[in-house]
């Protein structure tokens, strides 16, 4: 795909020269360019903006003022960069590789062993059978050998590459943004963070609107693009420069996650949590009907392009291994999962049929491909199920439902529950964060904010503090559907029963009248709870409640949740 819609390479004029700190590369097109600014306490980082040129604007008497370029937050990683060459069948070159291997807590290990039913398959035959049959494309994986590797890249069945070998933390070892934060560590990571959520406004201070009282300066100085209204913080505190020790702080608190697997060297670190900006994820996947494994790297390609801050992966049906491989390898944002998911394809569906062992085997498999984050529907206790008895709309998440049917079946307690603290040493071993899932959020306005949906958040706090003591970082999953005046209360219980970990939401749709249209009925409850305090939005697409989404859909719905991120 030409992620620069056929536009011809062309030098932007009129963008200032890069200070000595930072190198600059032309893009095509869009009047911008990609602009990189070094570390200061880790001096091999170059960290990315998009640098857009603003064309000269005329007075009213007539003189002509040259405006600055305005540099913006940029998540496409190097497909948005027209001077990298980029192979998605080589993935992208390993960023963090050196820091991660420099800090000497980890170690290579030979991994568990690819079979085919990680892809949904019987046997090596079925799954050959099945790579002949799909059409051939760019990216398709070559027909396996009987060892399961092709030798050169990616197969349908093992679709590790054959070069790499997962890395695991080392016995004894914590290897965790978590536990670096707690020991005082400042890493590579966090000065990252520190100098992309700045985007360079240190520099900017002297043109800062308002005085340290708050007062401001002159009323011509509305007309400065560096303006600011005195805003409503809720309780929240966002420093006027962040610094690299400052994202620390805020990470040993547990108040934000920097979700950054050991096995995703890849991807270019970002951070979650209240204090910093708000965040959006895309979701997409394949499914039993529909999709391919190369239309979801273009997705994940596609989303990232527009400004999607990090990209869950809920595929379904074949090939949930292979695809999962190609979208991290070519990654540059974090990727999140639904284990549940995956685990139930390997049972045939039966959700009765799941064991912890066949969840924990999915759950290694999952963190050592490098899933920076997996949902984890741990709060969905056997005695909250009688409490959606009266919903309107009952359960309506996949994973909540899910694991609602396995305790029914068996009346026993969520394995996700009684086996949490083991769940949180495999999440530890490879520092996979938690999104601890909202399995019982309400999918209408009717069911919102009802008995069932605050005692699982409840239990999110509960689950929240055992994952910290194992040094594991942790957000925890919201709403949903919430009409605009429930919406706060969410945000406030969240913050007190859950110790501030980040607020992670699905919207919340503050009406059900507007299927279709649910980007923007959702974007209006987003930029809400986004201001009382939500670390990161869920975007929702036009398809939601209609079907799976397309290149449009996945652009539409980025866009609104980025205005909505924004606007909060």
């Amino acid at each position: 795909m030409d992620t620069n819609n056929g536009r011809t390479n062309s030098t932007i004029a009129g963008v200032a020269d890069a200070p000595d700190s930072e190198t600059a590369v032309n893009d095509r097109g869009y009047n911008s360019r990609k602009v990189y600014v070094a570390g200061q306490l880790h001096r091999d980082l170059r960290v990315p903006f998009r640098e857009i040129s603003l064309a000269s604007t005329k007075t009213m008497s007539g003189e002509i003022e040259v405006n600055e370029p305005v540099r913006v937050y940029d998540t496409s990683g190097p497909w948005g960069d027209a001077d990298q060459q980029v192979d998605v069948n080589h993935g992208l070159p390993a960023l963090r590789a050196k820091w991660i291997r420099d800090r000497g807590d980890v170690e290579e290990i030979a991994g568990r062993t690819v079979t085919p039913i990680d892809d949904g398959y019987l046997s090596e035959k079925h799954a050959a059978s099945a790579a002949q049959k799909r059409p051939t494309s760019n990216v398709q994986p070559p027909t396996p050998s009987s060892n399961g590797s092709n030798g050169k890249g990616l197969s349908t069945f093992n679709s590790q590459l054959s070069t790499r070998r997962p890395l695991r933390a080392r016995n004894g070892c914590a290897v965790t943004q978590l536990f670096y934060a707690r020991e005082g560590i400042v890493t590579p990571e966090m000065e990252f963070i520190a100098i992309r959520e700045n985007a360079g406004r240190a520099n900017r201070q002297s043109g800062s609107d308002q005085s340290e009282t708050g007062n401001l300066k002159s009323a011509m100085d509305r007309n400065s693009l560096r303006h600011q209204h005195r805003g409503e913080s809720f309780s929240a505190s966002i420093p006027r420069e962040i610094t690299p020790d400052f994202v620390r702080a805020e990470v040993a608190r547990g108040r934000a996650i920097i979700p950054s697997n050991i096995n995703h060297p890849e991807l270019e670190p970002m951070i979650i949590g209240r204090n910093f900006l708000v965040k959006i994820n895309g979701n997409i996947g394949n499914s039993a009907v529909a999709s391919s494994i190369e239309e979801e790297v273009e997705k994940m390609r596609w989303a990232t392009k527009w400004g999607a801050d990090t990209v869950m992966d809920l595929s379904t049906g074949k090939n949930i291994h292979a695809t999962r491989e190609w979208i991290i390898r070519n990654s540059p944002v974090p990727i999140g999962t639904v284990p549940i998911y995956q685990a139930l394809e390997k049972v045939g569906g039966r959700a009765e049929e799941l064991t912890w062992e066949i969840y924990r085997d999915t759950l290694i498999e999952q963190a050592e491909q490098g899933v920076d984050y997996f949902t984890v529907h741990a709060g969905v206790l056997l005695r909250y199920i009688p409490m959606t008895a009266r919903r309107a709309t009952g359960i309506v998440s996949r994973g909540g439902s899910i694991m609602a049917k396995w305790c029914l079946a068996h009346h026993q307690e969520s394995f996700l529950y009684t086996h949490w603290d083991e769940i949180c040493e495999i999440m530890a071993a490879y520092d996979v964060s938690f999104s601890i899932g909202d399995g019982l959020r309400p999918g209408s306005i009717a069911d919102s904010n009802d008995e069932a949906q605050f005692a699982e958040i409840y239990t999110q706090g509960e689950l929240t503090q055992r994952a910290w003591k194992q040094h594991v970082q942790v957000m925890n999953e919201g709403p949903g559907h919430v009409p605009m005046h429930m919406i706060r209360e969410n945000m406030e219980k969240q913050l007190e029963w859950c110790g501030e970990a980040p607020f992670y939401t699905l919207g919340p749709l503050t009406t059900d009248i507007a299927p279709g249209y649910d980007h923007i009925t959702s974007a209006i409850g987003a930029a809400m709870i986004g201001w009382y305090g939500c670390a990161m939005l869920c975007y929702v697409t036009p398809k939601e409640h209609l079907g799976l989404p397309n290149k449009k859909d996945v652009k539409d719905g980025v866009i609104a949740y980025k205005i909505a991120a924004h606007a909060a």
